[in-house]
């Protein structure tokens, strides 16, 4: 492999066309906070739903998917793919309400849902929690992986790379605010899925693979192609399959995943038009990342079972790797380096693409916490909005900068994916059963946070160890967090005294109005099966094209049509 002047100035061309943007919007971005964090609340749906999407393209994204299917065939991917689940269950009962409430970030629900100093003093803190805690290991995890992808590419190092790339990214998610950052996210999405799609074409016809039909036929492949794992394995089952479908999805809180609706996923719903463009721009969210997305880093994934057998292989092929950046992750990054002159700085720009709109996302996403929920609630009330938007942008670069050096403790994005499933393990639920359980309060939320936090904090440093304290499977891990998560807020929550009366009226009539707030379930319920059945159809539709399996494809795509005449009508009826 061999990076030309033509990928150098693709690359450098569409760099400071990003940095541009930024630029060009930092005079409307930085009118008010509101402009700076929402946009003006005024964004399409298409455009919402484009930037959810680039914004789980992260760069540990392809290495992530690449690390599992070595490791667990294509079934692995059942670790993530059962999150679908809580992003429907956002889709059909929850980005409606979050529109409804016109708050600037989610974290104003605390104080429109619950009563007393001690629901301020909780939007404060899990300000802070997730805007810098949670923020900076997601972004950390991110930043370890371009650090990989950059360290074989461009055989620069990690720190090289990272004040590289920071630069950029701090400047237009800085002084572009959301609006810089969605429409960068759009135009990096469409080269991020062009390079990924480009590129996997051009590895699986590559003399060593032999195109579809031998790289399917494969020894290293052939056992790894099931989109189900095998039911005579238990031990895989419980731990790709039962444990993510029965206790995962619901139960734990995940960036882009949040039972509920939350995070950036959240700020795109509070930035839409109204309701139904809020709705729409998390279905195609959805749909895209789940059934459309995954295919080309999977396909490349079992291409590296070709080339790279083992992790010694790859080792063995790029020494220069550091002890801390080896990992099944970067088999992605070392069957890029096949790709030709031209093609390569494609790709690059397209990783790069999927790293900037992940970290500009998170940085946007972190500092409206920082500035709303934590400096203007209880620093600076009276804070003009000139001061809000610098707040902003001072926590902005501040939030890179801690992201980068906490990315040197880190190996794998497998390893980051685990602990932040740990961290969220138990309470997932009670995000869920908020908008209608009245009982729940501000110390049902204290205790859920605190209890999963410890466990996950434990988990993490007994892991590291060269003597563990406690020898325990990671998915046996979770499910501790959950079972002792859960019922430590349900019993908190049972034991501590309701919401004041009056908030929870007030809550209740800015959401749900005069109405019940179980008006339409059913129809909600049938679109949410629907909603799920239509994209794993979709999922296993492409996947069975491939495998060259295409009665079962046409099948499936008709299930997925009827899915989709379902939803709509659900959509009419709910309105």
């Amino acid at each position: 492999m061999s990076i030309s002047t033509l990928d150098w100035i693709i690359i450098i061309f569409f760099l400071i066309l990003f940095a541009g943007i930024g630029i060009y919007v930092s005079k409307q971005a930085g009118k008010d906070s509101k402009a700076f964090f929402l946009s003006g609340r005024n964004m399409p749906w298409w455009l919402l739903g484009v930037s959810m999407v680039a914004t789980t393209f992260a760069a540990d994204t392809p290495g992530l998917v690449t690390q599992l299917v070595r490791e667990g065939g294509v079934s692995g991917n059942w670790v993530w793919w059962a999150m679908l689940l809580t992003g429907m269950l956002t889709v059909f009962f929850y980005a409606r309400l979050w529109r409804k409430s016109n708050i600037t970030t989610d974290l104003e629900f605390y104080e429109l849902r619950y009563s007393g100093k001690i629901a301020g003093y909780l939007r404060g803190f899990r300000a802070i929690y997730l805007g810098v805690i949670f923020n900076v290991i997601t972004m950390a995890g991110v930043c370890l992986a371009g650090a990989k992808i950059a360290n074989i590419l461009l055989g620069i190092s990690q720190s090289e790379m990272l004040i590289y790339s920071s630069i950029i990214v701090v400047i237009y998610s800085a002084f572009g605010g959301l609006k810089g950052v969605l429409i960068t996210d759009f135009i990096q999405f469409i080269i991020a899925m062009i390079g990924s799609i480009w590129a996997t074409i051009y590895i699986v016809n590559l003399p060593e693979i032999g195109g579809t039909t031998n790289l399917l036929t494969h020894i290293n492949v052939k056992d790894k192609l099931a989109l189900l794992p095998d039911f005579s394995n238990t031990e895989a089952l419980i731990t790709v399959l039962i444990i993510p479908l029965a206790v995962q999805w619901w139960s734990t809180w995940y960036p882009g995943a949040e039972p509920g609706g939350g995070g950036y996923i959240a700020q795109r719903m509070l930035a839409a038009k109204n309701e139904k463009h809020a709705t729409w721009a998390t279905l195609f969210f959805n749909v895209a990342h789940y059934a459309i997305r995954p295919w080309p880093w999977i396909i490349v994934g079992l291409a590296s079972l070709i080339i790279f057998p083992n992790l010694e292989s790859i080792n063995q092929t790029f020494p220069s790797l550091s002890a801390s950046m080896q990992g099944e992750d970067v088999a992605y990054a070392a069957m890029m380096t096949y790709l030709p002159s031209g093609l390569i700085g494609i790709v690059l720009l397209s990783l790069i693409a999927a790293f900037m709109s992940t970290i500009s996302t998170q940085l946007n996403w972190g500092s409206s916490y920082i500035v709303n929920d934590f400096y203007k609630r209880f620093i600076n009330q009276d804070a003009s909005d000139k001061k809000q938007v610098l707040v902003g942008r001072i926590s902005t670069i501040s939030l890179m900068i801690l992201a980068a050096l906490f990315s040197f403790f880190l190996q794998s994005a497998g390893e980051v994916l685990n602990l932040l499933l740990q961290i969220g393990a138990g309470t997932g639920l009670l995000f869920i059963l908020r908008w209608f359980w009245g009982r729940i309060n501000p110390y049902s939320e204290i205790a859920a946070m605190v209890i999963s936090f410890v466990i996950a904090v434990f988990f993490f440093i007994n892991g590291k160890l060269e003597t563990p304290m406690i020898e325990l499977a990671g998915h046996w891990q979770l499910v501790f967090g959950v079972v002792v998560t859960t019922i430590g807020w349900i019993l908190v929550t049972l034991l501590t005294k309701p919401t004041d009366a009056n908030t929870l009226n007030s809550f209740n009539s800015l959401i749900f109005g005069s109405e019940s707030k179980f008006k339409g379930f059913g129809m909600k319920i049938l679109g949410f099966f629907c909603g799920v059945i239509g994209v794993y159809s979709m999922l296993f539709a492409i996947g069975n094209f491939i495998y060259g399996k295409n009665g079962l494809a046409i099948g499936l795509v008709a299930t997925t049509i009827l899915c989709a005449l379902v939803i709509i009508r659900s959509f009419k009826s709910t309105k």
